[in-house]
């Protein structure tokens, strides 16, 4: 049989988004233009009570098969309604739906709102194969344990069944080996598959790094978090930062995450679960609260630790019974417990709209976990106006994810109970407004960055100190970029550049006049090369790139793109400045 062809990651936070997108999001109010030439086993009729972004998603769906794509991604955040989506489209489906799930909290779930789309009767429209429950053949949808497929019981499953539509929720799993041998085993990857492959999830992002673009051809629609909150569709986010004084700077990273026993030994300590649940007390008062940890026995100590101070804890894990896991769920959900602790169980398939508050004990390196946890507090419900979301900031040298870099801005920002979208909207602003503006590590709040920015000019940035210190030339900062030297020879002004390129070894190159000369492993020693290239050509380019040089007051030229420039120096290093961050002209047009 034909496999999938591994190739790079799958990622939706880089500019070749919109080329996996097929360089197109349909707009719902042009769906008509979809429904024609539509494929034989969906019919052309859109369902009511979908929202704008969800129709758009359907006909997105549509119009890619129409394109002859067979292998469709949906990218939409914990709360979008995707069960929603996939429900109307197997109501639009001209044979029987095949939908795979991990866990018996999305089968459930999965099954009651397919049940709902597609009505009742005489015959079972949804039914479950999941270890002892066996699904009709007369059933028109089969809902799955993906888990539960093995090869005789996938083959006796598929027997006689004519499925044109497979729904895969949850997809980031589909890279692991035996979820593609259940997908190969259905022959999604054959030339002669004329069904439709439909993968849902929240995140593209997976913990071992494997990407799905082995699996599916196209991601068709995609919607981000802040943008759904901005459109009122998912709760507002605000975010307290709580810093800790456990250390994981010996942690060593596996993969792209942490070891958890490792992290579990830095951070199931006494003192720190007690700061975590006086911050729960503190902060989260009555909101209902799902707090992340590491172990079992780490969300036994965070129980105990809020039970202690008053605050009723309960705990949920994948390894309790399922009897006894249901009535922890029941228990928070009827309010007899406040904050429910878990590990693991609550990052997908969970549906209880009334939290308002995720508390993230648990450090993670890995955006798509993060993104998972934090959608459990996303979704609308009668009475609450935003979640809130506590993030443990531990000792590490390593970037932790955090609710300010979910949504694009600097990870250490402390948004003190601020909200995270216009905290967004802030730093978008900021960004725009004045290119190549950085932050230096350490916590900092949104009013002492936009303080910070007030007072940025780029003609008056100081260069890296180790450069100060070997050099007594008028090198001057391009940020990120590098540094930067002009000097005379021959009568007139040249330039000389140190920029940092892509990649390890030799990442700094030296262009004089804008022409490569050669590449040094260390910023200092490519700085040491120009000053010695300007010894060799003679004292008068040495004294020229002095920082007192006569040259360097002359007027700037009549002719230029700095603004506010009053000599010729000021105007040389914004034209420079500018060729690096080039929105800043972009933004004076």
């Amino acid at each position: 049989m034909t496999g999938p062809v591994p190739s790079k990651p799958l990622s939706i936070t880089d500019r070749a988004l919109d080329r996996l997108r097929g360089g197109r999001r349909v707009d719902p109010d042009h769906a008509s233009d979809v429904r024609r030439d539509v494929p034989s086993d969906v019919r052309p009729d859109a369902g009511p009570g979908l929202r704008p972004y969800q129709l758009a998603a359907v006909e997105a769906v549509l119009a890619a098969r129409r394109a002859g794509k067979r292998r469709l991604l949906v990218h939409l955040p914990t709360g979008a309604g995707k069960t929603v989506i996939f429900s109307h489209l197997a109501r639009l489906a001209r044979r029987q739906v095949l939908v795979l799930a991990h866990r018996e909290e999305l089968l459930t779930q999965a099954r009651d709102k397919l049940q709902r789309a597609l009505g009742g009767g005489a015959a079972p429209v949804v039914a479950i194969e999941r270890g002892a429950l066996r699904a009709p053949p007369e059933a028109r949808v089969l809902v799955c344990s993906i888990r539960s497929l093995h090869q005789a019981r996938l083959d006796h499953l598929m027997r006689g069944r004519d499925v044109g539509l497979i729904v895969y929720d949850e997809c980031h799993h589909a890279a692991a080996e035996d979820n593609l041998r259940v997908l190969r085993q259905l022959g999604v990857f054959e030339p002669s598959f004329t069904g439709t492959l439909l993968g849902f999830t929240a995140t593209t992002a997976r913990g071992d790094g494997q990407g799905l673009d082995q699996v599916f051809e196209q991601i068709v629609y995609s919607r981000s978090l802040p943008e759904l909150i901005d459109d009122g569709f998912l709760a507002p986010l605000r975010g307290y930062r709580v810093a800790t004084t456990a250390d994981l700077r010996q942690l060593s990273p596996a993969g792209l995450d942490f070891d958890e026993e490792q992290l579990a030994e830095a951070v199931d300590i006494e003192e720190r679960n007690a700061l975590v649940a006086r911050s729960i007390q503190e902060l989260a008062r009555d909101r209902r609260t799902i707090a992340f940890c590491v172990t079992v026995n780490h969300a036994r100590h965070l129980a105990h630790a809020l039970n202690a101070l008053g605050v009723p804890a309960g705990i949920v894990h994948g390894a309790m019974p399922a009897d006894a896991r249901a009535q922890a769920l029941a228990d928070f959900r009827e309010g007899r417990v406040q904050v429910l602790t878990n590990v693991g169980v609550l990052t997908e398939g969970f549906d209880d709209p009334g939290v308002s508050c995720v508390a993230m004990a648990r450090p993670t390196r890995s955006e798509g976990m993060y993104a998972q946890c934090v959608g459990r507090g996303t979704r609308l419900h009668p009475g609450k106006t935003d979640c809130l979301i506590l993030d443990f900031v531990d000792l590490t040298t390593l970037s932790l994810c955090t609710l300010p870099s979910l949504f694009g801005t600097p990870r250490d920002l402390d948004l003190r109970g601020g909200d995270a979208s216009e905290a967004r909207r802030a730093w978008m602003a900021i960004a725009f407004d004045r290119p190549g503006f950085e932050l230096e590590a350490g916590a900092v709040t949104l009013a002492e960055i936009q303080d910070r920015a007030a007072s940025f000019d780029p003609l008056t940035l100081r260069t890296h100190e180790d450069v100060r210190a070997i050099s007594s030339h008028a090198w001057f900062s391009l940020g990120r970029h590098g540094v930067g030297l002009h000097f005379q020879r021959g009568g007139r002004v040249s330039e000389a550049l140190v920029l940092r390129r892509p990649g390890r070894g030799k990442c700094w190159e030296v262009v004089v006049d804008g022409r490569p000369r050669e590449r040094f492993s260390q910023l200092e020693a490519a700085v040491e090369a120009v000053d010695y290239e300007l010894e060799r050509m003679g004292r008068g380019a040495v004294l020229s790139a002095a920082p007192e040089a006569a040259w360097r007051q002359a007027p700037p030229p009549a002719i230029s793109d700095a603004s506010g420039a009053t000599n010729l120096e000021q105007a040389l290093r914004a034209s420079a400045w500018n060729r690096f961050h080039p929105r800043a002209n972009a933004h004076e047009g």
